[in-house]
């Protein structure tokens, strides 16, 4: 794990609320020189504390409004089958978040649809066409309350 001070702390407080602020902007809330606050930047995403930089994107606005939560049980848990399953994940661009969990089921996914329609069409494709899968359960987003990936920091 990373060594973090309180600039450091301060500095990523800002830019998990916006990361558009400028070198100037960051070098107020942080009390360093805007060169010092870029040189810690380029650190944390070299240390893998940042891992990327992204946008939040209106799902209505992209023509993607309804959401899921999908909970994904396996046949079996195995090794093999686990790994080929997170790589399906990864390279689905409907899964926008997926999770390897413990408990009834073995992964939550967050998954993205134009509609009902398109959910059913992936559904078919992602797991009744997968011999891996035991079952799964769909949940329909009503309203999305909070989009965001801020994490609470202390030094």
């Amino acid at each position: 794990m990373t060594e973090l001070d309180r600039a450091d702390v301060t500095l990523l407080e800002a830019v998990q609320r916006n990361n558009r602020l400028t070198s100037e902007e960051l070098a107020k809330i942080v009390n360093l020189s805007p060169t010092a606050c870029q040189r810690r930047l380029k650190r944390l995403r070299a240390e893998g504390v940042i891992e990327a930089d992204v946008s939040i994107v209106s799902p209505r606005a992209v023509g993607r409004p309804v959401s899921m939560i999908v909970l994904v049980s396996l046949e079996r848990e195995r090794a093999d089958i686990v790994d080929r399953f997170k790589q399906a994940i990864r390279n689905t661009r409907e899964v926008m978040i997926g999770y390897y969990v413990t408990g009834d089921a073995d992964f939550i996914l967050v998954v993205t649809a134009r509609d009902m329609e398109d959910y059913e069409q992936f559904t078919r494709r992602f797991f009744y066409e997968n011999p891996d899968i035991k079952g799964f359960k769909t949940m329909v987003v009503m309203d999305r309350v909070k989009a965001g990936f801020a994490f609470p920091i202390d030094v």
